[in-house]
């Protein structure tokens, strides 16, 4: 098990990224898919890599969009 900070933002179809609620938080998970498939909202859309963090945007068929951004 890993620990991993966490910037959580949750987009609306209105707001954009301006208007994303963020919150940090601290997770241990075997990794950072794992633990979005089991605690996301909704389904993963995409994993991405930046620099040494990972990037998981979830997302529900409206617009909805949660951004999980994982660093070690």
């Amino acid at each position: 098990m890993k620990e991993f900070e966490v910037l959580s933002e949750a987009i609306n179809p209105c707001g954009g990224s301006k208007h994303s609620v963020k919150e940090f938080f601290e997770v241990v998970a075997e990794s950072p898919e794992a633990w979005v498939r089991e605690n996301g909202r909704w389904p993963i859309l995409d994993i991405a890599k930046s620099g040494e963090d990972t990037v998981i945007t979830t997302g529900d068929c409206a617009g909805n969009i949660i951004r999980y951004t994982f660093s070690e």
